[in-house]
């Protein structure tokens, strides 16, 4: 068995480093991009993440090993497995990030890395405590049955961990067009992270942005429709645990109260804001409200135009 180091921990440093070069940017250029009482919200997501993690990392490591002895193949460390390894974690990233924002259960372990009304790399610290309750290391296992060595796939999914980090910023505004055309940017996160109807459901990638342009899932930043930050309904306090569990909170109240399994099931694993009554906005109907109300600006403007007394 190959021993291969966990590159996030040796990233720790250099993050702690970078966070605070940002700070002192920000100071000169833009204070209102920190809030202390937020980033030190974030970084206590972060350090109870790492502890939630480290606690359950020998369970995902034993099921990941029990599944291995039914793969499909044997793969070694050759250079293209490299190559495949990489683009299937990140394709699986892409998968489970597009589930975490469309189905409630995976939502409630997610939405603490959207609960910031800030982008700066200390967002990129705000992680949940509860992936293991949700699931979430599930969408990458299937790469183990396929035959990829467990170490291959979880040094994959460090780098890509790693990778995320630097695109939580706004002191960076557009990379080169290749690169924007390719890989996930601070830009193109930024959209992701984004409140406004136009942004919402967007830009799901990890590493690379080419599976939401494949997806119809691509959305450019716009200069015209600055990002708005955090979530529809946003915390309104930097309550520790209310961040870190608000969402179960939610659910667990909501399938208490409501009749009929249909329904309980409806607030478990339908879209985040969906209602058994139709009394609460999800993301599709607050675009669908917006996209209306372009239409009638449109009509609008053509209109005015229309009226004009030819010259």
């Amino acid at each position: 068995m190959n021993e291969l180091p966990d590159p996030v921990q040796y990233a720790v440093p250099a993050f702690v480093i970078l966070v605070l070069v940002e700070m002192l940017i920000a100071r000169r250029v833009d204070p209102s991009r920190y809030e202390p009482k937020d980033t030190l919200t974030s970084l206590l997501l972060g350090t109870g993440s790492t502890v939630a993690g480290a606690l359950t990392g020998s369970i995902v490591v034993g099921l990941a090993v029990w599944l291995s002895q039914f793969r499909l193949f044997d793969i070694s460390f050759v250079w293209w497995a490299w190559i495949l390894v990489f683009l299937l974690d990140d394709l699986a990233y892409y998968v489970f990030h597009r589930l975490a924002h469309r189905v409630r259960w995976f939502w409630a372990s997610h939405v603490i890395h959207h609960s910031s009304q800030h982008y700066n790399l200390s967002t990129a610290l705000r992680q949940t405590w509860t992936g293991f309750f949700s699931l979430s290391f599930a969408f990458s296992l299937p790469i183990v049955l396929i035959g990829f060595p467990i170490e291959m796939l979880f040094f994959a999914s460090g780098v890509n961990l790693i990778y995320q980090f630097w695109i939580h910023t706004e002191a960076i505004n557009r990379m080169p067009r290749w690169f924007e055309a390719i890989f996930n940017t601070p830009s193109h996160h930024r959209v992701h992270h984004a409140t406004n109807p136009r942004y919402l459901d967007k830009n799901y990638a990890g590493m690379l942005i080419i599976w939401d342009r494949m997806s119809g899932t691509f959305e450019p930043e716009r200069d015209d429709d600055r990002p708005r930050y955090g979530i529809i309904k946003n915390l309104g306090s930097f309550n520790l645990l209310w961040a870190a569990f608000h969402e179960w909170i939610g659910i667990a109240k909501d399938v208490a109260t409501v009749p009929g399994i249909k329904n309980k099931l409806g607030y478990v694993f339908r879209p985040p804001g969906w209602s058994h009554d139709g009394s609460r906005d999800t993301s599709d109907t607050i675009k669908a409200r917006w996209r209306e109300s372009e239409g009638q600006e449109q009509t609008g403007a053509r209109h005015d135009r229309e009226a004009l007394p030819a010259e």
